[in-house]
């Protein structure tokens, strides 16, 4: 790696380091009355029972360290009190295609996929095709690395897997040539993913989702 690249390197861990605290550990989004809130407010049971996302109410709520859920009914609450962990999306809400390189960015309550009972939810319609052409690749991964970010602010974490890649690390060329492999002829998706420093500085997690950028806008919780 020539002087240059190492300055770089070094720079995005430095601050990585300072950014470590900054962010939630969870994809939570601040609501009017300060709780830090899951999913822009959907409830994580109705994916399970009423096979859609689904909005919930502000004035049914459960909360865990670091994170509030919002639920359609009291009934779905109550299913949730009695076991969170068969109803939390996996890794922090944050995309799962991202997990699988130890990275915490994005979350959109519309993009997602329940498999072998598990939640799954995406950064965008691209992380959940990306991570379609091999789920079982994609959570092994991202159950291996999970455990050691959990409780990592999101910011730092992100830039620290942006300067130090995981060794099974994919491009999105990469991504791109297996999706065009496995269907010959589909273009990829066309989404604009918004910049750098929006998705790591500027806005919380699931702003795409929120505020409509390249998709209907799903407001954030009220």
């Amino acid at each position: 790696m020539s002087l240059p690249a190492l300055l770089r390197a070094g720079l995005v861990l430095a601050c990585a380091l300072i950014l470590q605290a900054c962010g939630t550990p969870y994809a939570t989004v601040k609501n009017p009355r300060g709780q830090d809130v899951m999913l822009l407010g959907y409830d994580p049971v109705a994916y399970f029972t009423a096979g859609t996302p689904t909005r919930g109410n502000k004035d049914i709520t459960s909360t865990l360290p670091d994170r509030t859920y919002y639920f359609a009914n009291a009934e779905n609450k109550r299913a949730f009190d009695a076991n969170p962990a068969r109803y939390e999306p996996q890794y922090g809400g944050f995309c799962s295609s991202g997990a699988a390189y130890a990275i915490k960015l994005g979350s959109d309550p519309t993009a997602w996929e329940i498999y072998q009972g598990r939640l799954f939810i995406f950064g965008d319609i691209l992380g959940h095709e990306a991570w379609k052409l091999d789920r079982d690749w994609n959570i092994k991964h991202a159950d291996q690395v999970w455990p050691g970010m959990r409780e990592a602010g999101w910011r730092g974490q992100s830039l620290s897997s942006y300067a130090s890649k995981v060794p099974w690390y994919k491009s999105g060329q990469d991504i791109r040539a297996e999706y065009a492999k496995k269907y010959p002829g589909k273009p990829w998706p066309a989404y604009d993913v918004g910049s750098m420093s929006q998705n790591l500085f500027s806005k919380q997690p699931g702003w795409r989702a929120a505020e409509g950028h390249s998709q209907p806008a799903l407001g954030y919780p009220d």
